[in-house]
C-alpha cells in the first residue's frame, strides 16, 4: 500500500465491508495457490516481476480485483480512439488503467473465465468506481459506474451479471412481465365475456382468491362450477368465500358483513354465471382456471413484499383507461413500500399503521419486513395478528386490502373501513399504540374550502395519531413539502410544534409512471417538537436506477440495488456525499422542504471544468460571429453607443 494512497485504501476497504466483501477479497495478494502464482509476474511495470492489486478475491465463480488512486483526477487515461490506454504510465498511475491491466494477466494466466475490475479513485465524499467484465479471451468490457460494492456480494452478483454482462432478463424482471401479461389477458376476459364494471374487477379477482383457499380443505372444486342454474357458479364461490372468511376468523361481524357485500357482484352479475357459447363454460370458471393457475400459485409460492392484487388493481385501472386519480387513489410500487421499512429501520417489535392503506401495500411489505427479522415463531405470529394496522375509506379497496391480508397471511383483524380524519388521534394513539405510520394519502383533494384534505393535513394527523418518539413516514407530492397556501403554511408551523422533521428525498418523477405527480417521501419523529438547530437531510434521489420501458412502465435497472444503498448510507450518517445530493441544514416552516430549496454547488471547479467553460464560450462566439452578430463582442463599438 503506497503511504498516498493509504486513506483510499481504507475508504475502499470499509466500502467492501459494508457489502459484506472484506473477508472475500484479501489486500495486496491472494492466498489462493493460482492467483498468487499469476500476481509473481503482473507487475504494472510489465518487466515480469511482482504485481499486486488493492484488492483481490473470489465471489462464487468470479474473480475480484480493485486498484485505487487517491484522486478522480487519476481516475482513467485514454488513447487517441478512445480505449482504456494500456501504456506502462497510465497503468502505473491510473486506477482503471491499473485495474485493467491486472485483469487481463489474470485472465491469461488463470483458469478464472469470469474477472470484474475495478478502478476506483477519490473519496468517499467524491468518487468514482468504474467496474471491467474480462472474460477468459483477455476481452474487456467497460461496465456502468457504481456508488458501492452492493451489486458484488455473494447475493447480488449472479444477478448483476445476468443482467449487465450478458444482457439477460433477471427472474424478478421476467415475473414483472408476466404479471403485466396476465393482469391484461385477465382484464379484457372480464371485459368480454362479462361487461363489469372497472372498480367491481379487483373484487371479482380478489374473492375468487379466497374461494380458492377452501380447496385446501376440501370445501371448493372449481371441477363443480358447471354452470347450473339453480346453484350457479356464482353461489358456489360465493359461499366459498363466506366459509373461507369463518375459516379465517375475520370479525366483528359487522366487518365480515361488509366484506361479503362487496362480494355479491359475483352471484348478483348474471352475465358471468351464464354459459358462454365461445367459452363453453361460464365466465366464472374461466377466471377462476386463469387466477387458480397464473395467479394464485405465485401468491402462495413467492415470499415476498410483492403486492400482487394491488399490481392487478393498477393494470386494471390502467387498461380501463384510468389510473384512480379521479378518487385520489394512487398505488405505492413495491420498491417504494420496502424502501419506508428500511428509512424508518423497522423492527419485529414495533406496530404499524397506515391509515389510507388502499390494497395494504404498505402493510404486506411491513410484514414482510419485520417477519423477516426474526426467527421466534411466537413473534412471527403476533406480528401478523396484533403489529399490522390499517383504515381505508373505500369500500371495495378496504375489500380487497382484507383480501390481500388474508391471502398473505394475517392481518385482516386489524384493518378497519373508516374516514381516517374522522377518527381522534389521541383515541387511536390509546387505543392502536403504534409506534410507526406508513401512509400515501389521497392526491389533489385538498382545497382552500377544504384544507382539512391537503396531504400535509393528513400528514400532520398521523403524527398525531403514533406513539411520541414513534416515526411517520410519508410518500405526496412536492408541493405538499413546498406549503404554497396559507393553510398549509399554518399547517407545517403546527407540525414543527409538536414533531420533528427528520428529512425529505426527492423521488424520481416517474415513480408514479403515468400519474403526473414529482412525489417526495418525508420522514418524521412523532410528539418530540423540532427544535432550532436540528439538522435535516434533504437529498436528490430522481436518479434511482428506474427507467421507464416501452409497454411495460416503470422497471428496475441493475444500478437500483447500488443507488438505494448509497442513499441509505447517507441517511443514516455512514457515508459523506456532495451536496447536490444530500443537503443537512436547519429549517424553518416557511420554507420549501426539497433539496432543491436548500442546494447549493460547493465543489471546487477542476482545470477540466474551466477548461470546458472556455471552450464552450469559444464555440458560442464563432457561432454569433459565422451568423453575423460579431458585434456582440465588439467592445469598442459597445462604448461608442453609450
Amino acid at each position: 500500500m503506497a503511504k498516498k494512497e493509504k486513506a483510499t485504501d481504507l475508504w475502499v476497504y470499509d466500502l467492501l465491508k459494508e457489502a459484506n466483501l472484506s473477508d472475500k477479497l484479501e489486500p495486496q495478494g491472494s492466498s489462493i495457490l493460482e492467483i498468487n502464482k499469476a500476481l509473481k509476474t503482473a507487475s504494472k511495470k510489465k518487466n515480469g516481476q511482482i504485481g499486486s492489486p488493492e484488492y483481490i478475491g473470489v465471489v462464487k465463480d468470479f474473480l475480484l480485483v480493485v486498484e485505487d488512486k487517491r484522486d478522480v483526477i487519476l481516475h482513467t487515461k485514454r488513447d487517441n480512439q478512445g480505449l482504456i490506454c494500456q501504456s506502462i504510465e497510465s497503468t502505473r498511475n491510473y486506477a482503471v488503467n491499473g485495474a485493467l491491466h491486472y485483469g487481463l494477466h489474470l485472465a491469461k494466466n488463470t483458469s478464472y473465465k469470469k474477472i470484474i475490475a475495478f478502478g476506483v479513485s477519490g473519496n468517499e465524499k467524491k468518487h468514482k468506481i468504474s467496474p471491467l467484465f474480462i472474460n477468459e479471451r483477455a476481452e474487456y468490457k467497460e461496465l456502468e459506474d457504481v456508488e458501492t460494492f452492493t451489486l458484488f456480494s455473494e447475493k447480488n452478483i449472479e444477478e448483476y451479471y445476468i443482467q449487465n454482462i450478458l444482457k439477460e432478463k433477471t427472474a424478478e424482471e421476467k415475473t414483472t412481465e408476466e404479471i403485466l401479461k396476465d393482469a391484461k389477458a385477465l382484464h379484457e376476459a372480464l371485459r368480454n365475456y362479462g361487461s363489469i364494471q372497472d372498480k367491481d374487477k379487483p373484487l371479482v379477482v380478489s374473492g375468487i382468491l379466497l374461494a380458492l383457499r377452501e380447496i385446501e380443505n376440501n370445501n371448493f372444486s372449481i371441477e363443480n362450477l358447471v354452470g347450473d342454474s339453480q346453484k350457479t357458479d356464482g353461489d358456489k364461490i360465493y359461499n366459498a368465500i363466506k366459509d373461507n372468511l369463518d375459516r379465517a376468523n375475520v370479525s366483528p361481524q359487522v366487518k365480515k358483513d361488509k366484506l361479503l357485500s362487496q362480494f355479491l357482484v359475483i352471484k348478483d352479475t348474471k352475465a358471468i354465471n351464464e354459459i358462454n357459447d365461445n367459452l363453453g363454460k361460464t365466465p366464472l370458471r374461466y377466471y377462476t382456471e386463469f387466477l387458480y393457475k397464473n395467479i394464485y400459485q405465485n401468491i402462495k409460492r413467492i415470499h415476498s413484499a410483492e403486492d400482487y392484487l394491488g399490481r392487478f388493481y393498477g393494470e386494471f385501472m390502467s387498461y380501463s383507461g384510468g389510473d384512480g386519480q379521479t378518487l385520489g387513489i394512487v398505488l405505492t410500487p413495491k420498491h417504494i413500500t420496502e424502501l419506508f421499512c428500511d428509512l424508518v429501520e423497522l423492527k419485529p417489535t414495533d406496530k404499524v399503521f397506515d391509515p389510507c392503506c388502499g390494497t395494504a401495500g404498505f402493510l404486506i411489505a411491513a410484514m414482510h419486513n419485520m417477519v423477516a427479522k426474526t426467527n421466534n415463531e411466537s413473534e412471527k405470529r403476533n406480528i401478523r395478528k396484533n403489529q399490522l394496522h390499517g383504515v381505508e375509506l373505500q369500500p371495495y379497496m378496504f375489500t380487497i386490502a382484507t383480501t390481500n391480508m388474508i391471502l398473505r397471511g394475517d392481518g385482516k383483524s386489524n384493518l378497519e373501513q373508516e374516514d381516517f380524519l374522522k377518527q381522534n388521534p389521541a383515541d387511536l394513539q390509546k387505543q392502536k399504540h403504534c409506534t410507526i405510520g406508513m401512509m400515501n394519502p389521497p392526491y389533489s383533494q385538498g382545497s382552500k374550502q377544504n384544507p382539512n384534505l391537503y396531504e400535509i393535513a393528513f400528514t400532520e394527523h398521523l403524527l398525531d395519531s403514533i406513539t411520541e418518539d414513534g416515526k411517520v413516514i410519508v410518500i405526496v407530492p412536492q408541493s405538499s413539502m413546498t406549503g404554497k397556501t396559507k393553510e398549509e403554511q399554518s399547517i407545517k408551523e403546527n407540525i414543527l410544534k409538536k414533531h420533528t422533521l427528520e428529512g425529505v428525498i426527492t423521488l424520481n418523477k416517474n415513480t408514479f409512471y403515468g400519474v403526473g405527480t414529482n412525489p417526495c417521501i418525508a420522514v418524521f419523529t412523532a410528539g418530540i417538537p423540532h427544535y432550532k438547530d436540528k439538522q435535516v437531510k434533504f437529498i436528490n434521489f430522481e436518479d434511482d436506477g428506474y427507467e421507464v420501458q416501452k409497454h411495460i412502465g416503470l422497471v428496475e435497472t441493475s444500478q437500483a440495488k447500488d443507488k438505494k444503498e448509497k442513499l441509505l448510507e447517507v441517511w443514516f450518517d455512514k457515508m459523506e456525499t456532495e451536496t447536490k445530493f444530500c443537503v443537512k441544514t436547519t429549517i424553518e416552516a416557511s420554507d420549501e422542504w426539497l433539496h432543491s430549496f436548500y442546494y447549493f454547488n460547493d465543489e471546487i471547479p477542476t482545470e477540466a471544468d474551466f477548461e470546458k467553460v472556455i471552450a464552450d464560450y469559444l464555440t458560442f462566439e464563432v457561432n454569433m460571429i459565422t451568423h453575423g452578430r460579431g458585434y456582440l463582442f465588439n467592445k469598442e463599438k459597445d462604448n461608442t453607443n453609450d
